[in-house]
């Protein structure tokens, strides 16, 4: 595996982890983070097979276009093309004032998150 493809995807793992973490906390869960975290999570995922696949892409947070950039070599991917257009607005929604996420906003960032994650970590043969 690619060194730089190593790098995403530790990165990710990063953000993995403090989804999880922040997404059982019960004194003052911080639940637009959860959501955050877990976009970043796919996000880098996303770009670790991109990268490991020699696929150039933008600099670019859309998770949609990111999975369409892997189309073609990975068809299979357009399956969860509804789950990360959802994780998307996640990331933009709540980062500013305006929108707060709620606890079922959370759980469903946390269970999509998962369910890409697991698909992008068996491609990538983790």
């Amino acid at each position: 595996m690619n060194p730089e493809t190593e790098e995403w995807i530790l990165k990710a793992e990063g953000d993995w982890r403090t989804m999880r973490r922040e997404a059982v906390v019960t004194d003052g869960p911080n639940y637009d983070a959860v959501c955050f975290h877990a976009q970043q999570c796919v996000e880098k995922y996303l770009k670790a097979l991109l990268f490991e696949s020699e696929i150039q892409f933008p600099k670019i947070h859309d998770l949609g276009k990111l999975l369409s950039l892997l189309r073609e070599a990975y068809p299979q991917l357009q399956d969860l093309s509804d789950k990360a257009l959802v994780l998307t607005a996640f990331a933009v929604e709540f980062r500013y004032p305006g929108e707060l996420a709620e606890i079922d906003d959370s759980k469903e960032a946390v269970t999509y998150c998962s369910e890409i994650r697991d698909v992008l970590r068996s491609l990538l043969d983790l």
